[in-house]
């Protein structure tokens, strides 16, 4: 075993191993080295482990909103062939094998309902199949309870969250003076609905039990942090659970933390002695997993003659089940991105039964910029100001808030470099006045910001005396590139071949990575790589009697004082260092985030309202790239949500009781190929010494952030009228249109 080599990030790191490495392969766009087993099957999920022995469960939810049950009946579920359980009762002792104790677990099993499709109950057979039938049998009785389903109402009682990652409140001078005194305001709402990841892959876990506890191969994206949460809801010791995730198809944030099926699927399996796979179906996964909250976001925005803004304001309420703390931060970019002295930004939580609010990707930015971004293009109309130039004027050179230098920021940059290379300078100056045939020509753009995060993260690196290295961490890879990344950076470090290098991920036996998550995942568990690799740097440094600086590293042989030696000549055996990385002083010191511009061409029918989106540029600055590939197709799928946000996604509830209506990829509208123009995405030179020791920001959500925005401002240039509820569907555009 190695010693924990570790960085707290308290001070910049001026001045990157990667700057100076010798590989080559940190910055190229290097395919995705799981493509192969991706493409061909070989690469493991979820739902895709069987083990001897093994059975299926499925979960019941609840035909009922909000109310108490008072039975449930399994008798016509049991009597069916194959059927070898069905588990109602979740509050059973849990048995501490390894302690030889018993530790009671919390309550688990579902009596007060608080949403429907809430699950309640899992039905084990030997077949898929057999246990779906036998759970469309279970009949649950309940006595009736008071609901709330109308969020507009709701919004009365809303509550204000208490800070956390993301403040709920923050005031600053005085805004409505600053509204009473400007030359030009915008004060306008703006609506989003509910939202939901509608990842590839569903929910799914396997369960098995042994002498050391429970192994649970699950689709989670953050394992490190998944682990005591399952331990805790089935009253184990942290070290008795074993989360295993190589491969995740996507999440979005509906994987961050353990869905129903994880627990259900262990306490069937505890209890029957075998083990038991449950994935859930795509309506379950609409029902009972996460959604991103509907929000109202009302925007104020005061400015001056010269387009320099005086007051800046963000109100914005979302919506919850009863006592959950998390909300939508939709606030949370207008915080930083532009000037203004005076400030409002406040965040309330609506409360509703429906399903559980959460994390989704940008949480926060997403949902926010869809109407920040507008409401900055308005307020460019009403001052006769380029939209471009007014966000370039409105630039900051300092947290308008904390008053603190950001640590990197290529904001107007990016501005200039997307607009130069989209054609602004060509687009439709007069709203509604650009038409080929029946065909309305709108052009927009929208500035993004999403800020960059470091987590603790562990990885041991193991490098042999073959030219071969090993990289364990339980990060996760949810389709963003984390095997490429972790492999490249292993072997720029340790100058070797990227097929030289092996990573390991997704298992709690590994350390503990940062998970993946927040725009942190690359930042966060590449840095540990990055630690541990300069550990051994250092031990290859003092076999070869020379100082670490002084070491090149390439193509399996160290290089240094004009001698060039096989690494297997100065190795006696195996090296290997444990590397940490802990978020320090400059989270505080320094404002971190990546900044792009989005710019976007639309045609919108003057007949029908019809929508198509023609071209695209969308320009980013977010610290050293380190795969150019990967990260542009981080941006690509970024614009392909926020291109959904805009135009298509909606998830509705039935306003009598909070129920899902739309619950599958048929009803609830993704973008497809057709919606999709061709992509042009561009990255500038950027480094930022005060993120981590790879000078790397996250990448994976920037993409999103303003990106509906963009579209929403192009079909307003368009058709010469806002809407201002999302999505922006046909038919909220047909009386806006102006005669044919």
């Amino acid at each position: 075993m190695s010693d924990t080599y570790t960085l707290t990030m308290d001070d910049p790191i001026e001045t990157s191993l990667l700057d100076t490495s010798a590989q080559g392969l940190i910055g190229k766009g290097l395919d995705r080295v799981d493509g192969p087993k991706k493409v061909s099957g070989q690469a493991t999920y979820s739902a895709e482990y069987s083990f001897e022995n093994g059975c299926y469960g499925f979960l019941v939810r609840a035909p009922f909103a909000v109310g108490r049950i008072t039975k449930i009946d399994t008798q016509a579920a049991k009597a069916l062939p194959g059927v070898i359980d069905v588990v109602t009762d979740f509050d059973r002792f849990i048995r501490n094998s390894a302690q030889g104790a018993v530790k009671s677990a919390p309550v688990q099993g579902v009596r007060d309902v608080a949403y429907f499709g809430e699950p309640v109950a899992i039905v084990v057979a030997e077949g898929y199949e057999q246990a779906r039938d036998a759970a469309s049998l279970v009949r649950i009785e309940h006595e009736a309870g008071s609901g709330n389903f109308d969020f507009a109402e709701a919004i009365a009682d809303a509550d204000i969250p208490p800070d956390g990652a993301a403040p709920a409140t923050h005031d600053q001078g005085d805004l409505d003076k600053a509204m009473g005194d400007a030359d030009a305001t915008v004060d306008e709402v703006w609506t989003t609905p509910s939202q939901n990841s509608a990842a590839m892959e569903p929910h799914a876990s396997v369960a098995l039990w042994n002498d050391d506890g429970l192994t649970l191969y699950g689709s989670y994206q953050m394992p490190s942090f998944d682990r005591p949460s399952l331990a805790d809801a089935l009253g184990l010791e942290t070290e008795q659970v074993r989360i295993i995730t190589p491969y995740i198809g996507g999440g979005f944030g509906s994987k961050l933390g353990i869905a129903p099926e994880s627990v259900a699927a262990a306490i069937a399996s505890k209890q029957i002695g075998r083990p038991v796979k449950t994935v859930m179906t795509r309506q379950q996964v609409f029902d009972a997993t996460v959604r991103r909250s509907n929000t109202r976001q009302r925007v104020r925005l005061a400015a001056g003659k010269d387009g320099k803004l005086t007051g800046i304001g963000h109100e914005t309420h979302c919506s919850n089940l009863p006592d959950e703390v998390f909300f939508e931060p939709a606030g949370i970019a207008t915080h930083f991105l532009y000037g203004g002295e005076h400030r409002r930004i406040t965040h309330a939580i609506a409360r509703l039964n429906r399903v559980l609010s959460g994390s989704m990707r940008a949480p926060g930015e997403a949902a926010g910029m869809l109407a920040l971004e507008c409401a900055m293009d308005e307020l460019a109309e009403r001052l006769g100001i380029d939209p471009v130039e007014l966000r370039k004027i409105n630039d900051c050179k300092r947290d308008p808030e904390k008053d603190i230098p950001y640590s990197s920021r290529s904001f107007t940059e990016c501005l200039d470099e997307g607009a130069k290379r989209f054609g602004w300078d060509k687009r439709n100056r007069t709203p509604g006045k650009m038409r080929e045939g029946e065909w309305l020509i709108g052009h927009g753009m929208s500035g993004s910001a999403r800020g960059n995060q470091l987590q603790p993260s562990e990885a041991r690196v193991v490098l042999r005396p073959d030219g071969s290295a090993i990289v364990e961490t339980d990060m996760t890879d949810i389709g963003t590139g984390t095997y490429t990344i972790l492999s490249q950076i292993a072997g720029e470090l340790l100058g070797l071949p990227i097929d030289r290098v092996d990573v390991r991920l997704g298992d709690n036996r590994f350390p503990p990575g940062s998970g993946s998550g927040g725009s942190f995942g690359a930042g966060s568990s590449g840095s540990s790589v990055y630690l541990a690799c300069e550990d051994i740097r250092r031990k290859l440094a003092t076999a070869m009697d020379c100082e670490p600086s002084d070491l090149t590293l390439k193509d399996g042989e160290a290089i240094a004082a004009n001698r060039r030696v096989s690494l297997s000549d100065i190795m006696s055996g195996e090296i290997e260092a444990t590397g940490r990385i802990e978020p320090g002083d400059q989270g505080d010191e320094v404002r971190q985030a990546g900044h792009g511009a989005h710019f976007c061409a639309v045609r919108v029918n003057a007949v029908t309202g019809e929508v198509r989106i023609d071209r695209w540029t969308a320009v980013f600055a977010a610290g050293r790239i380190l795969n150019e590939k990967t990260a542009t197709s981080q941006c690509l799928g970024g614009v392909v949500f926020g291109i959904g946000a805009a135009l298509t996604e909606e998830l509705v509830h039935d306003p009598r009781n909070g129920k899902v209506v739309n619950r599958d990829l048929a009803e609830y509208h993704v973008p497809v190929h057709a919606d999709v123009p061709h992509v042009d995405i561009r990255f500038l030179p950027e480094r930022d010494t005060h993120a981590n020791p790879l000078h790397a920001k996250g990448i994976g959500e920037l993409g999103i952030a303003g990106a509906g925005a963009a579209v929403a401002n192009a079909i307003a240039n368009a058709t010469g009228a806002r809407v201002r509820d999302y999505p922006l569907t046909l038919d909220k555009l047909l009386d806006s249109l102006p005669p044919v």
